[in-house]
């Protein structure tokens, strides 16, 4: 087995659980010296010197190994020549990349890899290998998977090594392509801040502030989950100022300043280093699936809580269970992404010899309009009722048409809310719910405005900012109403007779969800009326979906 990068942060933990396996390991780098020290404590290891962009096909001829395992990266912006000389050399290939471009491609390779016989493995790390094997876990017996959120929280004593902070400051500030709302939409490289909790019963809690990173998983579990859920994947460092510092500095790139943070890199790994000591030896990873298992919504949750500094051996654990399974013949030819080639309990197994635990946790889930309603909702018509059965996430599409007041106050009120301009408008709703508050993000004709739903006190609040207002939801005919109660501004109740005059219907009509809503101000006169129609944006496979199992390898090929 030769390793690339061997003797760097991760590669150095996979030689030796290579070696620890019985392996024959080439320990090998750039730095030959470092490659042999390491070496020279490993048994039937050997330290070589090797430049990944020169000298590759002549090391794979002279020492044929029987896999390639690239551990060295950073793999953003990189290329597959490594891959390319395995398969010139009969050699079967693995990488730790969880660039998101780089695994993502790696199926150009495919037809020449099963022309010489030999496996191309991309993306052998925490993501996408680990996570998508948890993925389907928790996906298992769901008819559709509504969205799947992910995050990891790093120790801050396992200090990022150069390739590691090379790959996060390359996606920081720039845009992130993401699946949600039943459609591709950017979100922007450690930007969507979110508080995440780490729990597993016995132990201690963890709390860590995540940030979108960009990784595979964005790509792959869109793809190959049934229902094309929502995918989001946060990270972040144990201490909240190091998350915080990252953001602000991702202003620069934002605002076009600079074209990227890699170039900081080598002032900020010092920087980093100066509090290596401080914190704790615990990270963490969690996954959260919500889908439709049987007709009833389930939230299933996993989260991994590593103690005593072995988060960093994570890592190194899916090339280490694809080394095994490559000897044992049980992969076919051919190159792809190592999303869908393991399973949870493979990795267990390893947790076993580490200070690693893992749990799984499931809750129901009864939509918001459901809660509010009670018994009425069950009488609302299909189109009506799908349309209010928020989880997770999801979209719908259609069309509106908009009249605006047309008064100065009438239109700075409109401004204030960002109420759409007046006229027709192809229309698009997402719809996300998180921990039962739902947020409707309408856009007319690429003019956005949100709002929060939850329930309280037996009534529908929809906050606009500092605004809140309470409804009654009536039914009527078949669909419902939505009347006004109470309103507040930054929690103070103001008076109801001076309450935005505003009527909202929803009633389906040829099979699909119609509404009518018209908000108008006492004195002022009309604000903005919009009515329209809207569809489900709907990708469900109606198959359950099935846990992953290693590709056995076809008798042809054995």
């Amino acid at each position: 087995m030769l390793v690339l990068g061997g003797y760097g942060g991760f590669g150095s933990r996979l030689s030796r659980r290579l070696s620890g396996d019985g392996f024959h390991v080439l320990v090998a780098g750039r730095n030959g010296e470092a490659a042999e020290a390491l070496a020279r404590k490993l048994p039937n290891a050997i330290g070589l010197r090797v430049d990944r962009h020169g000298d590759m096909a002549d090391v794979l001829a002279n020492h044929q190994p029987f896999v390639v395992i690239d551990a060295a990266g950073p793999f953003q912006n990189g290329d597959h020549r490594v891959a390319r000389a395995c398969i010139a050399a009969g050699i079967h290939y693995i990488d730790l990349a969880d660039a998101r471009d780089f695994v993502g491609t790696i199926g150009a390779l495919d037809d020449a890899a099963k022309m010489a016989g030999v496996c191309i493995l991309s993306g052998a790390s925490s993501v996408p290998a680990l996570s998508s094997a948890a993925v389907a876990d928790l996906a298992d017996g769901m008819s559709e998977v509504r969205s799947i959120e992910m995050a990891i929280g790093a120790s801050n004593r396992a200090t990022a090594g150069a390739s590691v902070a090379s790959a996060i400051l390359s996606y920081v500030g720039k845009p992130v392509r993401l699946w949600r709302g039943k459609r591709w939409q950017d979100g922007t490289g450690w930007h969507m801040l979110k508080r995440e909790s780490f729990m597993i019963a016995g132990k201690p809690r963890l709390r860590r502030l995540v940030a979108l990173a960009d990784v595979p998983d964005h790509d792959l579990l869109v793809e190959g989950i049934p229902g094309k859920p929502a995918v989001v994947f946060r990270a972040g460092p144990e201490f909240a100022f190091q998350t915080l510092a990252l953001w602000l500095m991702s202003w620069a790139v934002v605002f076009g300043w600079v074209s990227s943070l890699q170039k900081f890199n080598r002032f900020l790994l010092p920087l980093q280093g100066l509090t290596a000591r401080l914190g704790t030896a615990r990270s963490a990873m969690v996954i959260e699936v919500k889908g439709i298992c049987r007709g009833a919504m389930l939230a299933r949750r996993w989260t991994l809580i590593a103690e005593n500094g072995d988060g960093v051996e994570i890592p190194t654990l899916p090339a280490q269970l694809l080394t095994r399974a490559l000897c044992d013949d049980r992969l076919c030819a051919g190159a792809r992404a190592a999303n869908e080639l393991l399973d949870l309990t493979e990795f267990r197994a390893l947790f076993r010899d580490l200070a690693i635990n893992d749990a799984v946790v499931e809750k129901s889930y009864m939509p918001l309009y459901q809660r509010v309603m009670g018994a009425d909702f069950a009488e609302l018509s299909a189109p009506v009722r799908t349309m209010h059965e928020v989880f997770g996430d999801g979209g719908a599409a259609g069309e509106a048409l908009v009249s605006r007041g047309i008064s100065l106050p009438a239109r700075l009120v409109a401004g204030l809310f960002r109420f759409p301009t007046a006229g027709h408008h192809p229309l698009h709703v997402s719809f996300e719910e998180n921990n039962g508050i739902e947020r409707w993000t309408r856009d007319f004709s690429g003019q956005l405005f949100s709002s929060h739903l939850s329930k309280e006190r037996g009534h529908l609040v929809e906050r606009f900012g500092p605004f809140r207002f309470s409804f009654d939801l009536t039914p009527r005919g078949n669909g419902l109403s939505m009347e006004i109660r109470k309103w507040s501004l930054f929690g103070l109740r103001l008076p109801l007779p001076l309450a935005p005059r505003s009527t909202a219907y929803e009633w389906s009509e040829d099979g699909r969800f119609h509404f009518d809503v018209s908000i108008g101000l006492l004195f002022v006169g009309l604000i903005v009326h919009y009515r329209g129609w809207l569809g489900q944006t709907a990708s469900c496979d109606a198959t359950p979906a099935p846990r992953h199992q290693p590709v056995p390898a076809d008798s042809a090929e054995s």
